[in-house]
């Protein structure tokens, strides 16, 4: 790695899920200098100039032991609540922290942001190396989580400020920023949010790629709502690898209704296109999710339902979401990327 003008900075990727690395790819375009990220998840094909991807073993699979194969949650992972995951004896575990010690030894990084996870952002701390922490929805007042906020050196809060109440980060708050929602749509043109609706049958897009949180498969739910809704048109996009679409834009500007979860950047998504849409929050540690559920409800920017609904319910709940006039500017997707990416650079120039 050619190191630039300052050091670089190092960035952990959490592998649940697609939604901390689409984070990542938003604001790495936003972000000066070398960057070197750290995930369980593999390497992207087609990752920005002056960036590394570091390929971590994963730290949850079961091991070889003297009784057969152990599992990593029988080995006092949370360290008797202190930590959130840091099983004793598992070798990946141990080569993934090592792995993030030993490069920061040699390369001393200016920052080092952290996507989420307790024990890196400790690690890095203890190393002498600031970290900025990137938090979610939900009451995290654990002890794990207010340590990691208590060592952090700025909590990034990709939504607007006001819309969560935590207690949590109010004990921090002279080091979190909310820079708004962070979609990978920010900067594309969205359509007229004062259009007047749509015209003949209504045309209904689905994201599920975490599932719809319904009776059976999502392919299943959707059939059923379309069945009870003859006069709309539905498109399922990302479930177990049903019709998956890499760049869903074009489909979600040209949808009258988006039916999708509330997980961030779903959210941060729909404010981009300035969608009308039904949000079906889905189970999450923290309530990550319901917490969202219930910040866009209270804002009126969405049909909120706490599960998915019946077929019988749909043809009201799609009558609500067409009738819906969301002002998402509220969820300040514009710039959000790079007011995230300010916040690296700030702490990152502190060694200046």
């Amino acid at each position: 790695m050619t190191v630039g003008r300052r050091p670089p900075v190092g960035w952990y990727v959490h592998h649940h899920g697609a939604g901390h690395v689409t984070r990542f790819r938003a604001v790495r375009p936003h972000l000066g200098g070398d960057v070197v990220v750290f995930s369980s998840m593999p390497r992207p094909a087609d990752l920005p100039a002056r960036t590394e991807w570091v390929v971590l073993p994963r730290d949850d699979d079961a091991t070889p032991g003297p009784d057969g194969l152990a599992s990593p949650g029988d080995a006092d992972p949370t360290a008797g609540g202190l930590l959130h995951w840091a099983p004793l004896g598992h070798p990946g575990h141990t080569s993934r922290l090592a792995t993030i010690a030993s490069w920061i030894g040699e390369h001393r990084p200016a920052a080092f942001v952290v996507d989420v996870s307790a024990e890196v952002t400790l690690l890095v701390r203890l190393l002498g190396v600031p970290p900025v922490t990137f938090t979610q929805p939900g009451e995290r007042v654990d002890g794990p989580h207010r340590l990691a906020f208590d060592a952090a050196a700025r909590v990034v809060a990709p939504w607007p400020a006001g819309v969560h109440r935590s207690a949590a980060l109010d004990r921090v708050a002279d080091r979190v920023r909310h820079v708004g929602g962070i979609s990978r749509f920010d900067g594309r043109a969205v359509r007229d949010a004062a259009r007047s609706g749509p015209q003949g049958g209504l045309s209904v897009v689905v994201l599920a790629s975490g599932g719809t949180g319904g009776a059976g498969s999502a392919a299943e739910d959707v059939a059923a709502a379309s069945a009870a809704t003859p006069d709309a048109r539905w498109t399922l996009v990302g479930a177990g690898g049903h019709d998956w679409v890499d760049d869903p834009w074009s489909l979600l500007v040209d949808a009258d209704v988006v039916v999708t979860a509330a997980g961030q950047n779903s959210v941060a998504d729909l404010a981009a296109v300035g969608a009308r849409a039904v949000v079906v929050p889905q189970d999450r540690p923290f309530d990550e999710q319901r917490a969202t559920g219930r910040a866009l409800a209270e804002a009126g920017l969405a049909v909120v339902a706490d599960a998915w609904p019946s077929p019988d319910a749909w043809p009201d709940v799609l009558r609500r979401a067409a009738a819906l006039r969301p002002d998402w500017d509220r969820w300040q997707v514009a710039g959000a990327a790079a007011r995230a990416a300010a916040v690296v650079e700030e702490v990152a120039s502190w060694r200046r």
